[in-house]
């Protein structure tokens, strides 16, 4: 297996890039020299309090090294003088190893070939190792040294990620390795196919916050003297595109920064698609982030100029290809969509509610609510703020839920069943979520399983007939605040689906044993 070393600091441009974390920074270099069969034997990293251009000597600093485990550690805090000359000791005893055929290469990340890396650098041009790294002034004076440079590049734009593949790749071209960069987080597993990657629940339940912030401006504005907070609402209904491209981006390319970038530029142009059509470009323009920067890695492209062409070139095609020929598909199907519901509820509201209220807990226990029931609740709240299927989560799912815990609590069944109940209660009206709190009770119990099913079927009824509109997700005491201007409704039908559960909970647990 070929070793290499890390060698550099936290210098100028690359303090604000990365080089502020070095543990970070290592552990992605380490995940990428790990897919690419190379070991990191050694790690000479200084790390300043503020950015080293004009840095003073007596500026706080540290040494990054590798314990004889191979895990980074840290010296304690001193003078960057003193730092300095500890690093220089190291910087001989690496330049001996080099000599010794036991450092293969280096990678360099804004180093000091002038001083502190100089004997390091010296002993590389003498063996003619091969050299990579980042930090344009650095690997220029680097160069003079007469190291075997491979690949380099400024460190503007770079990020920690491209920083390390674009290092691996030439190591990996260097020594005719096998290397498959590692994507998403640098614990994860190699994935090779990027289309495996994209995953439309994990991007919906990402955006949930945007969601939600639009939601509470258009409640907020509701309120004596905030009627102006509904411009807020309009403009954070036109944003909610780019969210989601930029989530779908930054998930598919698994580029961090460059995905984001892409994600932005792609879902700015492709607006008027509406939240499908940001979902659409944001995973073209992931896809594109990803191949062309794999593409600029193996021919060994600069990491700045890596960056600019994955992220730019990337969001500004697929946003293009969105506004164009996308959008008014993907509009065109998310206002099929919502007049589709508008449709239900207006030819008969109640059945349409009690039919959503009686198979909600199976959607959600069969795996099929955050695939399928989530992405339309964001698509009518995208239209209005609120939700009927919002209204439907929160009264049938979520103030169902706390009914049962409140039954446990009154009558529990063993010693565990109160200190629960009351801690899943809290999470259930605080927090507006962890519905799976009920699943001990209901699975442990056929009856309180039905009473369940009946209570949300009835609550979902009273969803219907009342014309309840309101969002999932948020505090409890929130929902009836963010719903469609039908307030003592909505506190009307959560107290009966609440009384519901805890009363049908009480009696299905009268009678016969239940198993734990």
């Amino acid at each position: 297996m070929k070793k290499i070393a890390v060698i550099g600091s936290s210098g100028g441009n690359l303090r604000s890039q990365g080089g502020n974390d070095p543990q970070k920074m290592i552990e992605e270099i380490f995940a990428q020299a790990k897919s690419a069969g190379i070991e990191v034997a050694a790690v000479q990293f200084v790390l300043t309090a503020s950015s080293m251009d004009n840095v003073s000597l007596d500026a706080k600093s540290q040494l990054f090294t590798l314990d004889e485990t191979g895990q980074l550690i840290s010296s304690d805090e001193q003078t960057l003088s003193e730092i300095n000359e500890q690093a220089k000791l190291m910087d001989h005893q690496l330049a001996q190893k080099i000599l010794d055929g036991e450092i293969d290469g280096l990678l360099l990340l804004s180093c000091d070939p002038k001083d502190v890396n100089r004997q390091a650098l010296l002993a590389s041009a003498q063996k003619k190792i091969p050299v990579t790294g980042t930090g344009g002034t650095s690997m220029a004076d680097a160069a003079s040294l007469g190291v075997h440079i491979i690949a380099q590049s400024g460190t503007t734009g770079t990020t920690n990620r491209t920083r390390a593949i674009s290092a691996m790749s030439a190591f990996a071209k260097e020594w005719q390795l096998t290397y498959k960069p590692v994507i998403g987080s640098s614990s994860a597993q190699r994935e090779d196919n990027v289309f495996k990657r994209i995953s439309l629940r994990g991007i919906m339940m990402a955006a949930m916050p945007g969601f939600i912030g639009m939601a509470l401006s258009l409640a907020l504005s509701k309120l004596p003297g905030l009627s102006g907070l509904e411009e807020i609402f309009t403009i954070l209904v036109g944003f909610l595109p780019v969210i989601v491209a930029t989530i779908a981006a930054k998930q598919i390319s698994g580029m961090d920064e460059v995905g984001i970038v892409a994600g932005v530029l792609a879902g700015a142009l492709a607006v008027d698609g509406g939240i499908i059509g940001g979902m659409a470009v944001g995973i073209l323009a992931g896809i594109l982030v990803y191949y062309i920067s794999n593409f600029c890695f193996k021919h060994g492209v600069p990491g700045t100029t890596t960056n600019i062409a994955a992220g730019g070139l990337s969001g500004l095609f697929a946003g293009l290809v969105g506004k164009y020929l996308l959008s008014p598909v993907a509009l065109m199907l998310g206002n099929g969509i919502k007049q589709a519901i508008d449709a239900v509820l207006a030819f008969n509201p109640i059945l349409a509610g009690t039919v959503a209220g009686a198979l909600i807990w199976f959607a959600i226990i069969g795996g099929v609510y955050h695939a399928a029931i989530l992405p339309i609740v964001l698509l009518e709240m995208e239209a209005t703020g609120f939700s009927f299927l919002g209204a439907i989560d929160m009264v049938c799912l979520v103030i169902v839920c706390a009914g049962i815990q409140l039954a446990y609590i009154i009558k529990p069944r063993n010693a565990g069943d109160r200190p629960t109940a009351t801690a899943n209660i809290f999470i259930n009206l605080l927090f507006g979520t962890f519905v799976e709190a009920a699943y001990p009770f209901m699975f442990s119990n056929k009856k309180v399983f039905g009473g369940t099913i009946l209570a949300a079927t009835l609550a979902g009824t009273l969803v219907g007939l009342l014309n309840v509109r309101t969002t999932a997700y948020v505090p409890a005491f929130m929902a009836p605040l963010m719903s469609n201007d039908n307030l003592i409704a909505t506190i009307l039908v959560m107290v009966c689906a609440f009384v519901m559960a805890c009363v049908f909970t009480l009696l299905a647990s009268l009678g016969g044993k239940q198993k734990d």
